[in-house]
């Protein structure tokens, strides 16, 4: 499905900021003039490391070894011009805390410390005391905590080998929840119209989302759509067509006047992406009687569903909240479709989950289906409506809840996506099964303070986001 996308011009899959990783790695200047042999090896490692961080898909930006504390004042000045999402220091070998204090202290970035020895053990026959020196990095991490404790300064640590693919595993989930972090500091996520009315659990005050999580929230409305609909030519129309029946199987139920109003929302809607710069949008328009915005409201389905699929998650009912864990799992990789519950199997043990509207067509099990529906159940308008499965095997439910104090608190769990019967109504579906009493599972699931819509993704993912969660200092919640 990312294929059809990314070969078509002008719909290309969003390449997303590259998340910016500084490095310094150290160790104790006393050694090297006792220990010739000591320093070359040690930096040897650090290449290492630097070059596996560097094959993350991330920026890395090295600054070398230090020695002592004005040495690692100098880093610290080097990252903090750097502007990094994640600051990651190098234990070689035993260092003072007064190295690496002042890079944590000034970076302004999440701090992830490697204890990483040459191999998995040393031969003790053989080794003197430089030797044993390389496979030091352990000594000094328990100084680092209590100093990074006693400045307030978070940090978390990952001990290994160089070579360590356990360890790397971890590092490399480190990486990838500084990406969302850095995703939410840098990014621009709309919000288009208006609060479904009576959702009370959606309403979200948008100056939270910046306060907590970093970036801006765009107020737009539904005028900014509407009028650039109107200067979509027949052209482009005709070219947006061509494009979703590729991409989309059609069912005889849709109605070519609605599949053409459809399409032409589309290619407005990704002008309107392009204009405000956005990484992320939320809407819902009611209207009245088929006019102009009403019509404009019901015809996003495609639009969202196309936008969604190239990393920009695009979610209906004012869902401000969602679109943003939506964010959060395709930044992850694991794609992230608007999701509600639908209905309980308990002769399966399934939980049937999906909703009207966008769907995450890279994550879909097959080929798509465009369906018309003559009524959009609780919302005014009719049109063309994406109907898809998400890809059978584990996926992870993630959500933003948000408590009584205005506090978000993600929200997870894993399941499986198993087969079986699905209704044909224009919906996203899918039959999870979390190996548990459906209506247990629910109970538990409402009881963690999400609201409900989340975000369904692919893969195992609880691990990565108790990570993404640490950095965003918000608290999971798993199911």
């Amino acid at each position: 499905m990312t294929q059809t996308l990314t070969r078509r011009s002008g719909l290309e899959r969003i390449t997303p900021r590259r998340t910016r990783v500084g490095l310094v790695s150290g160790g104790l200047g006393a050694y090297w003039p006792q220990f010739p042999a000591l320093l070359p090896q040690l930096e040897r490692s650090a290449r290492r490391v630097s070059e596996k961080l560097s094959a993350l898909d991330c920026e890395v930006v090295d600054v070398g070894f230090i020695s002592d504390a004005q040495e690692g004042a100098a880093a610290a000045d080097r990252l903090r011009a750097a502007d990094c999402d994640l600051i990651v220091g190098f234990l070689t070998t035993y260092m003072t805390a007064t190295m690496l204090v002042p890079v944590a202290q000034r970076s302004g970035a999440p701090v992830l410390l490697l204890n990483l020895q040459p191999t998995e053990a040393m031969d003790h026959a053989s080794f003197d005391t430089g030797a044993w020196l390389a496979y030091c990095g352990a000594c000094p991490l328990p100084e680092m905590a209590n100093a990074f404790a006693r400045v307030g300064v978070d940090f978390r640590s990952v001990s290994g080998y160089v070579e360590d693919d356990r360890a790397w595993a971890r590092i490399t989930r480190w990486v990838k929840a500084a990406g969302v972090r850095a995703a939410f500091r840098h990014g621009r996520h709309g919000l288009m119209g208006h609060l479904y009315p009576g959702m009370m659990d959606v309403s979200v005050d948008p100056t939270l989302v910046s306060a907590q999580l970093g970036g801006h929230v765009e107020v737009l409305e539904i005028d900014d759509l509407r009028v650039r609909v109107e200067k979509v030519t027949e052209t482009e129309t005709d070219a947006r067509m061509e494009l979703a029946r590729e991409v989309f199987t059609l069912d005889d139920s849709v109605v070519t006047e609605d599949f053409r109003w459809g399409a032409r929302v589309s290619v407005a809607l990704d002008r309107l992406v392009d204009d405000f710069s956005l990484d992320s949008l939320a809407y819902y328009h009611r209207g009245l009687d088929g006019e102009a915005h009403e019509r404009v409201g019901a015809g996003l389905i495609l639009g969202a569903s196309l936008l969604t699929a190239r990393g920009i998650p695009t979610a209906g009912e004012f869902e401000l909240r969602t679109s943003l864990a939506m964010l959060v799992m395709d930044r992850l990789g694991a794609g992230g479709s608007f999701t509600e519950l639908q209905a309980l199997n308990f002769l399966d043990d399934v939980v049937e989950m999906g909703h009207d509207g966008p769907a995450h067509l890279a994550i879909s099990s097959g080929k798509p289906m465009l369906r018309g529906l003559g009524v959009y159940h609780g919302k005014r308008g009719w049109g063309v409506s994406v109907e898809a499965e998400v890809q059978h095997g584990p996926v992870t439910l993630f959500g933003l809840g948000q408590l009584r104090d205005g506090t978000f608190v993600g929200v997870a769990s894993q399941g499986r996506t198993v087969p079986g019967p699905l209704l044909a109504i224009g919906n996203t579906t899918s039959r999870v099964d979390f190996g548990r009493n459906p209506g247990e599972w629910v109970d538990e699931w409402s009881a963690t303070g999400i609201a409900h819509h989340w975000a369904l993704g692919t893969g195992h993912r609880v691990d990565e986001l108790r990570a993404v969660a640490d950095l965003l200092g918000i608290e999971l919640r798993v199911v």
